[in-house]
This record gives structure tokens, C-alpha cells and sequence, in this order.
């Protein structure tokens, strides 16, 4: 573990030493106040060794890591069924297309494009009757964290120029694909994307993907490995939209990123790793998370592939 700090310290020192390219998302005005500077690495091994520096334990907005979640779930209590309504594959296009929506007949590419995580939460508005409160104690439980929450001020933020994801969740509905009414579940959604959670959260959160024997706090397993297999898969392939072939060739692990600035990736059997940087590159993902997880894979030689 010595080892592995050591190098997790030379690798944040000498990208923080150089320059730190990029924009904030100011799209989103609660995330234009972020500070650009702001850069955080937490590190947990499946043995329960950890490490952070720098900012690992200030909250950010997770944004899109969310989805992973919100599916995780769904995925455990709805099954393939799941699949009936959201397809697997990579989209190829921009992660909030109405055209490839259109051309597909309202099922989304994949669960972590905008109109695929909008399905995902319209299976659980109907699964559960209080699905807020479902999702943010199934992320309590395996990050293991009380202080885990929503930022209302950052959901009314999107909600204020989600404009394009209105259209995606009444063209959703008029294709039969929403059992509720667009309104409540863009609710759900735009909250969902506000869960605020530190890089220690983060990097907890996601071990149950990465230990085929994970079990929370109260000794439950979260799903079983072959559906978390196939939620690794889905992220291995789709998880940094445009980006997401660039990601798996330079760092080979799979993971999802956020417009907040935070990347998750996990090494199945090994470790998870969070990283926050809120400058993004012209793809969305965070500039420094990038180099940072690029340059920690091919150090470890922990490159999947």
C-alpha cells in the first residue's frame, strides 16, 4: 500500500504542477461557481486500504456517476427486464440526441445517455413509492456515509436550462416509454444528478462493482456478479460518452464521468479510484482526471487490457 500512496502522490504533484486546462461546466450556473482549481484523489483497495489527497474529501455535484447508481438499483430489482426499454450499446452520438432517439423508436441507446438514465428513472418512480429516498439510502449503505444528500440549489440550477431534456422526456412519452408523467420523473432526474458526494464517497461507493463479494453494512450482498459484470460493462463502453473509446484505450478501466468534474473507475477484483477536477476538456470529462487516471493505470500496469 506504501507503494501505491507514494505513486498516487507523484502523479497528483506533477500534474497539479502543470497547467490546468479546460472550463468549468458554466452552462449549469450553480457549477459555474465552482472553484477550477479544486482537485481531489481518493484510492480504496477491495481489502479496505485507503488513501486521498488534495481535495478527496470536499462534495461536488456527482452529475452523471449518478446514472451508474440510480441503474445499479433498478437493475437489482427490475432484471433484464430492464433491457426491454434501454438498450446496451454506446450511442456514437451526442449523449442528449433526439435524433438517434427518434430513429431508435424512443428506446435509448444505453442507460447513461440523458434519455436512457430518464428511463431508468421512470422504472423507479414506478418501482418505489418514494424513490428519492430509495436511491439516496441504497448510496448511503454502500459508501457507508450518513452525510450523504442532495443540493436542491443545483437541481433547480439544471432544471432552469434543462430545455433539452424536456423534449427527450415528452418524446419519451409519446413513444409509450415513460409510465409517468414527464414532469415527476424529470424531477427525480434533475435531483438525481444533484447528489453531491466527496471523492472518499465515491471511491467506498463503487467498490460493490469492483468485489464480486461486496456486502453492505448490513451484511446484504447489492447485486449479484453477473449484473454487476454487466453495469462494469455498460461503463466500460459507454461511460464517458464521445470519449469513451479514447478512455478505455489510454486507461483501460470502467468508469463514468461527470459535468461536476469527477471521473470513478474501478479495477474489478482490485481497487476503485475517484478523482475531482472540475475543469473539463472539449469532450465534457475532467482535464486533469483524465491524465491523472492514464498516467495511474500505466504506472500499476493495472490497464485491463
Amino acid at each position: 500500500m506504501d507503494s501505491v500512496e507514494q505513486l498516487i502522490k507523484e502523479i497528483y504533484d506533477d500534474i497539479k504542477s502543470q497547467e490546468n486546462k479546460g472550463a468549468v461546466a458554466d452552462y449549469i450556473p450553480e457549477l459555474a461557481k465552482v472553484d477550477p482549481e479544486r482537485f481531489g484523489v481518493h484510492y480504496t483497495s477491495i481489502e479496505g486500504n485507503e488513501f486521498g489527497i488534495g481535495d478527496y474529501q470536499t462534495k461536488f455535484s456527482i452529475q452523471s456517476i449518478a446514472k451508474v447508481l440510480s441503474l445499479s438499483l433498478a437493475y437489482k430489482y427490475e432484471g433484464d427486464a430492464m433491457w426491454d426499454r434501454v438498450g446496451v450499446e454506446p450511442s456514437g452520438n451526442p449523449y442528449n440526441s433526439l435524433v438517434q432517439l427518434e430513429d431508435e423508436n424512443g428506446i435509448p441507446r444505453n442507460p447513461l445517455i440523458n434519455a436512457g438514465a430518464i428511463v431508468v428513472c421512470d422504472i423507479l418512480l414506478s418501482r418505489f413509492e418514494h424513490p428519492l429516498r430509495e436511491l439516496l439510502d441504497f448510496i448511503k449503505s454502500i459508501c457507508d456515509h450518513e452525510e450523504v444528500d442532495y443540493n436542491l440549489f443545483v437541481a433547480r440550477s439544471e432544471k432552469s436550462i434543462g430545455y433539452r431534456n424536456v423534449a427527450l422526456c415528452n418524446y419519451l412519452k409519446s413513444l409509450d416509454n415513460l409510465e409517468n408523467e414527464p414532469e415527476d420523473v424529470l424531477d427525480f432526474y434533475f435531483t438525481m444528478c444533484s447528489l453531491e458526494m466527496s471523492c472518499q464517497n465515491l471511491s467506498r461507493a463503487f467498490l460493490f462493482l469492483a468485489c464480486d463479494d461486496f456486502r453492505n453494512r448490513e451484511g446484504k450482498q447489492i447485486l449479484p456478479i453477473m449484473k454487476a459484470n454487466r453495469v462494469n460493462a455498460i461503463m466500460q463502453t459507454c461511460g464517458f460518452y464521445d470519449e469513451s473509446g479514447e478512455f478505455s484505450f489510454r486507461v483501460g478501466l470502467p468508469g463514468k464521468s461527470g459535468v461536476g468534474g469527477g471521473i470513478i473507475a474501478l479495477h474489478p477484483e482490485k481497487y476503485s479510484i475517484a478523482v475531482w477536477s472540475p475543469r473539463l476538456n472539449e469532450k465534457g470529462n475532467s482535464y486533469r482526471g483524465m491524465r491523472f487516471l492514464e498516467e495511474f493505470t500505466s504506472r500499476t500496469n493495472s490497464h485491463l487490457f
